[in-house]
């Protein structure tokens, strides 16, 4: 946690713009790296396709794909997205964990831990309240170019 304090991340805004962008629960959520009630959200329960957002800023986290049910009482996936969660020591609460955050905002997610499925082994235990699920929406594949991409550049359309 004290690590992501100092960095400077893509999306910053001032507390103020935070609180009122996030409302209460969302900011101490992922502001004040607070923890929902377990089995409060509604996204623990939800198995349908789709991709979940950090809701702090929009950034692509994690797909419906990698989700299971830890029977933890929130959201869990075994693999977030390529470049989408950075990772912290988290010595709050008379314990060592590792504290997962999202790499652009910087937003608190949750915590991963070390008793997840196969093939990772990881479970990423994340507060429904940090998420915004984008339901049938789908992630292009990995090394797929969008129409924007430059490679193709000089080609005709």
């Amino acid at each position: 946690m004290a690590g992501e304090q100092n960095k400077k991340f893509e999306v910053a805004q001032t507390d103020e713009e935070w609180r009122k962008k996030l409302g209460p629960q969302r900011y101490q959520v992922l502001r004040e790296h607070g923890t929902e009630r377990a089995g409060s959200s509604p996204l623990d329960k939800n198995y349908d396709p789709g991709v979940y957002h950090c809701a702090g800023c929009g950034q692509p986290l994690f797909t419906a794909e990698t989700k299971f049910n830890s029977r933890s009482g929130w959201p869990s996936f075994f693999q977030p997205l390529d470049d989408a969660v950075e990772t912290d020591t988290d010595r709050s609460h008379l314990m060592v964990r590792t504290e997962v955050h999202c790499k652009r905002c910087g937003g608190h997610l949750g915590h991963v831990f070390d008793d997840g499925p196969k093939p990772t082994g990881l479970r990423y235990c994340m507060n429904g309240l940090s998420l915004d699920f984008h339901p049938g929406e789908e992630m292009p594949p990995e090394g797929d170019k969008s129409d924007n991409d430059k490679s193709d550049k000089g080609q005709i359309r």
